[in-house]
């Protein structure tokens, strides 16, 4: 049965207070498309971020390379009860990948369904080296790492970097003994800010002074690599001027799905006024992507 991987959190909110605090393991963070891979009745599976694969919808080729690669079967048939979850590397934003490195799959975690739990790097990379699985690596492994050295692992991940072409996306830290105070374990995340637009365009003083809430929401979680993401996936379909308004839609709808909790808490149980919400989320969409509206 199909289960979505787990979203991960931006550092610094209190989901992940705390979470380099113990044996922590800091990983590159891939920009390509989300994918999992299982077992069920003997026949394997593949998944996107939320849906389940078919042969017809296979999520730009993934589902088929899941069937074609012996290593994964092999692997879930070892171990029926784990889950694969990770990076179809296929283009997004980052065109700065090797020319090798695209179209594989990437493993970043491992999830036993028997145990509800994730399985821990050291306890998996074995036997997916053993089946020719590849996976990703980490960066660092530290017991109580400072924040700045965690930070500063953002200039190491060229994982997988054309020579010269920069750094990745961001890394991704995990603590597999960690439960937040909420109960949940969750893993933490830091954008690197090579990967953000180097000039942020600003909206107008006067709108900003109109809508100061909902603008300072837009600009702290409406970002490039958001929109630059929702993109890439329409498309894949192809491309023309009548799919802008999809394109608008997801990326509002990504806001409110996704970051909601993180605003109530960031602005204090804030009032949001959710027309001008939507109004201020199009504008910046269109400042970042001026060539689909001119």
């Amino acid at each position: 049965m199909f289960k979505k991987y787990q979203h991960i959190e931006r550092f610094d909110t209190d989901e992940v207070e705390d979470i380099e605090k113990g044996l922590c393991y800091i990983f590159p963070k891939l920009d390509g498309a989300n994918g999992s891979a299982w077992i069920e009745n003997g026949e394997i599976k593949a998944g996107s971020r939320n849906r389940e694969l078919t042969l017809d919808n296979d999520n730009q080729g993934f589902y088929n390379c899941i069937l074609q690669h012996e290593g994964v079967r092999k692997y879930l048939e070892q171990f029926p009860d784990h889950i694969l979850y990770g990076e179809w590397l296929v283009p997004h934003s980052l065109k700065t990948y090797q020319d090798e490195a695209w179209r594989k799959f990437y493993v970043f975690d491992v999830y036993d369904r028997n145990k509800k739990c994730y399985i821990a790097i050291a306890d998996y990379s074995t036997y997916l080296s053993m089946y020719n699985i590849d996976y990703i690596p980490p960066l660092l492994i530290a017991n109580n790492p400072a924040k700045e050295d965690i930070k500063e692992c953002l200039v190491l991940n060229t994982y997988l970097i054309s020579d010269g072409s920069g750094v990745g996306e961001g890394i991704v830290i995990k603590n597999y003994d960690y439960v937040n105070k909420y109960g949940h374990t969750v893993w933490a995340k830091i954008i690197s800010n090579e990967f953000k637009k180097k000039r942020q365009k600003k909206f107008s003083s006067d709108m900003v002074d109109k809508n100061r809430l909902e603008y300072e929401i837009v600009d702290q979680f409406i970002t490039k690599s958001l929109i630059d993401k929702e993109l890439a996936k329409i498309k894949v379909d192809g491309w023309s001027g009548n799919k802008i308004p999809k394109l608008l839609g997801t990326i509002f709808h990504e806001l409110i799905k996704e970051e909601t909790w993180n605003i109530i808490k960031k602005f204090k149980n804030p009032i949001i006024d959710f027309k001008k919400l939507q109004t201020l989320t199009n504008s910046k969409i269109k400042q970042e992507l001026p060539e689909l509206f001119n």
